[in-house]
């Protein structure tokens, strides 16, 4: 599976107390099961719900494609809400 992602918001986010992560840690949400919904129809987001480390998050990607075949471009993520949790443990 192939990511791409903005090295400026990863490096915000990871600045961020309340985030704690960038979005080259969020990849190790696909690497374990996870929830997945979609988040909106423009442009097609989804969200994916799992684990990185000992906590969990939620992670914002859109599924985009180039000469080399699909990527999942991964937009934001935050902490898993307690809901979002709950989402997943009922879920995965």
């Amino acid at each position: 599976m192939r990511f791409r992602f903005d090295a400026r918001k990863s490096k915000a986010l990871r600045a961020n107390p309340k985030r704690g992560i960038g979005l080259e840690e969020a990849r190790e949400i696909f690497s374990h099961p996870y929830y997945m919904d979609q988040r909106v129809d423009s442009p097609e987001q989804y969200r994916a719900i799992g684990w990185v480390g000992a906590r969990m998050y939620s992670v914002i990607f859109e599924a985009r494609e180039d000469a080399a075949g699909e990527y999942l471009h991964l937009v934001t993520l935050w902490r898993a809400t307690r809901e979002e949790r709950n989402l997943y443990e009922e879920n995965s």
